[in-house]
C-alpha cells in the first residue's frame, strides 16, 4: 500500500517540480553541472527527448530452417529472443567492419 509522504519529502518534490517548470540561461544550467553538487536531470525535460539514429525500421529477412534453429537455441541459452540475438550479432559484426 502506498504510504503518505512525509512533509520533508513533499517539500523536496514541489522544489524539483519548480526547477523543472522553470527556465534557465545556458550559463546557470552549465555551472549547475560543472559543480556536480545538484542532479542536473531535474532540469530537463525528457518527454521530448530522442537518441540520434535510434528510430527503428522494420525489415524482413528470410532465413534457411537451420539458421533459424541454431540462432533460436542460442538466445533460448541466453535467455533472450530471437530478434534480439540477431540485432545483436548484426551490430557486432558492424561494429567490427567500421572500427578497419
Amino acid at each position: 500500500l502506498p504510504r503518505e509522504a512525509t512533509q520533508f519529502e513533499s517539500y523536496r518534490r514541489a522544489d524539483r517540480d519548480e526547477k523543472r517548470l522553470s527556465f534557465m540561461k545556458a550559463e546557470e544550467f552549465d555551472r549547475i553541472f560543472d559543480e556536480g553538487e545538484e542532479d542536473i536531470i531535474d532540469f530537463l525535460d525528457l518527454s521530448s527527448a530522442t537518441r540520434p539514429n535510434q528510430q527503428m525500421k522494420r525489415v524482413n529477412v528470410d532465413f534457411p530452417v537451420w539458421m533459424v534453429n541454431q540462432m533460436d537455441a542460442e538466445a533460448k541459452r541466453l535467455g533472450v529472443t530471437r530478434q534480439s540475438i540477431i540485432k545483436f550479432w548484426i551490430a557486432e559484426r558492424l561494429e567490427r567492419v567500421g572500427n578497419n
